[in-house]
């Protein structure tokens, strides 16, 4: 079976897993990894082979970019003090138990244990979030989780660096020393210059397939800069991607950005799909190759990493959030974290998508890389499973369910939204002024008792309703041969547009499976 061959069924077999991994309400991650062990067993399976250093900046930088970019540089600010907590201070923690572990247990050589810790120490908080998507939770929780997921790469990485750098020079020297010092403030700064460069190219080719294009390519582009110049492309990334979010609301047209989401939000899903599949199937070459002897080594030592890094984590949380209740200097001006939200993020310690790809990325003649790659995958699939499967009754069982603050967000920020534009129209006397003020009023929080939902849900009851009909009648004015194809189009995509903003809070994002 050929390369291309082999990636469309592989693709296929995603598919009907993803479905069912959403009836039987399994992180689908999850499902795919085991998935792809599965497939590794049956005979004439594909053996499909990753360059490691591709591997890293393929399934890493677009996934970066697109969380960076939603995640606002305010939010860094006002939770910096949990944010080190967890990115920081948990994972230098989990990296240092990690290879005292490796070390100890089968003699991992210092440098080839810190490089296992490394990549094991950050957890993939996209993963802990789209398992809470099914519950409702505190948006501070889910918050601080998203910004963990960007920095507790960079700080992980940066460890890995220092690891693989070892073992090709053999020591660490004053120059390597400067470079790696130099690596997190650099890849910051050349990030911010990058996405200045960027945003004076991205007028050229806005509206334009060739600007969707642009966007991937910069993105592994500065990747690649960041590494040939030894910075660190995680922090470049994330400083790359923020820069550019900061003015490209008012600055990007709105058909260009809904398309972009769309295709953002496909291809960061298909390298999620592949990562998991392909992290299956390296299994079995690794598995085959290991002494039967070594094979039973190497699962104790695994099962102890995966016990090892749940530990240090849940530990770490649970003492950071009794300390952060007492002393407010552990916390600003935030309100104290309850004990069972502490506990909560500490279970969200799935690994996913980072430790794959940084594992895929060990070079070929590492010290026992295959033992290394099949901790870390077993960490990954271990921690989907058990805490992936038991993270929403979790929730539930700490009475957290529900504790969302998103619906009163959403009213508040709409009336303060409407209200500025009323006061924009407020000298305007013409019947298109009368429309607009009769629409934004229907947007504004009635005053208590009443139900400040009513108003907007009988303006979408009624807009969709008013919708659906023009829908019907351009229908018919094209069966008529009335309408011709491209004003059939255009005036399709009015309607989509003015039905996707009448929609409900709950139907704005396709799901994931």
């Amino acid at each position: 079976m050929s390369f291309f061959e082999s990636l469309v069924a592989l693709l296929a077999v995603a598919i009907v897993l993803l479905q069912i991994s959403r009836r039987v309400a399994t992180p689908y991650p999850a499902m795919l990894a085991a998935a792809g062990v599965g497939l590794a067993l049956l005979p004439g399976a594909p053996r499909i082979h990753l360059d490691p250093h591709t591997a890293l900046a393929l399934f890493i930088a677009p996934v970066l970019v697109d969380a960076a970019f939603d995640f606002p540089l305010g939010a860094i600010r006002r939770y910096w003090r949990p944010l080190i907590a967890l990115a920081i201070v948990a994972v230098l923690l989990t990296a240092g138990a990690v290879t005292a572990l490796g070390v100890v247990m089968v003699g991992l050589p210092l440098y080839a244990a810190l490089a296992l810790g490394a990549i094991v120490a950050p957890p993939d908080a996209a993963a802990a979030t789209a398992v809470l998507s099914q519950v409702n939770m505190p948006r501070r929780s889910v918050t601080v989780l998203k910004g963990e997921s960007l920095l507790n790469d960079a700080s992980a990485l940066l460890l890995f660096s220092a690891a693989v750098s070892v073992h090709a020079h053999g020591a660490i020297d004053a120059p390597l020393a400067l470079q790696l010092t130099l690596a997190a403030p650099g890849g910051i700064v050349l990030g911010i210059v990058l996405a200045r460069i960027f945003r004076w190219l991205d007028p050229f080719v806005t509206g334009t397939l060739g600007g969707n294009l642009m966007e991937f390519v910069s993105t592994l582009g500065v990747w690649i800069i960041a590494e040939r110049l030894r910075l660190s492309p995680i922090l470049c990334l994330v400083a790359f991607a923020m820069t550019i979010a900061r003015t490209a609301a008012l600055r990007t047209p709105p058909r260009s950005r809904i398309h972009s989401f769309a295709v953002w939000d496909a291809a960061v899903f298909l390298l999620n799909v592949l990562a998991f599949l392909l992290m299956g199937l390296q299994a079995r070459t690794i598995v085959a190759a290991m002494p039967k002897e070594k094979l039973v080594e190497a699962g104790l030592f695994a099962g102890a990493v995966v016990l090892c890094v749940i530990a240090v984590r849940m530990t770490w949380l649970v003492v950071y959030n009794r300390l952060a209740a007492r002393f407010s200097v552990l916390r600003g001006d935030i309100a104290p974290a309850t004990l069972p939200q502490g506990i909560l993020i500490g279970w969200c310690g799935m690994r996913g998508l980072v430790t794959l790809a940084t594992a895929f990325a060990l070079p070929i003649d590492f010290p026992q890389r295959d033992l290394i790659v099949l901790a870390a995958f077993a960490v990954v699939l271990a921690t989907l499973v058990v805490q992936g499967l038991t993270l929403a009754p979790l929730v539930r069982l700490l009475k957290l369910d529900g504790e969302t603050d998103l619906p009163a967000e959403l009213t508040r920020t709409r009336g303060v939204m409407a209200e500025a534009a009323l006061a924009r129209l407020a000298h305007e006397s013409c019947p298109a002024a009368d429309y607009w003020r009769y629409a934004l009023e229907a947007r504004r929080p009635a005053p208590p008792p009443s139900d400040p939902s009513v108003g907007l849900e009988t303006w979408r009851a009624l807009g969709l309703a008013a919708t659906r009909r023009q829908r019907e009648r351009l229908e018919e004015l094209r069966n008529a041969h009335q309408v011709g194809p491209d004003a059939f189009l255009i005036l399709q995509e009015e309607l989509d547009f003015t039905e996707v903003a009448l929609g409900s809070d709950q139907q704005r994002h396709i799901e994931e499976s």
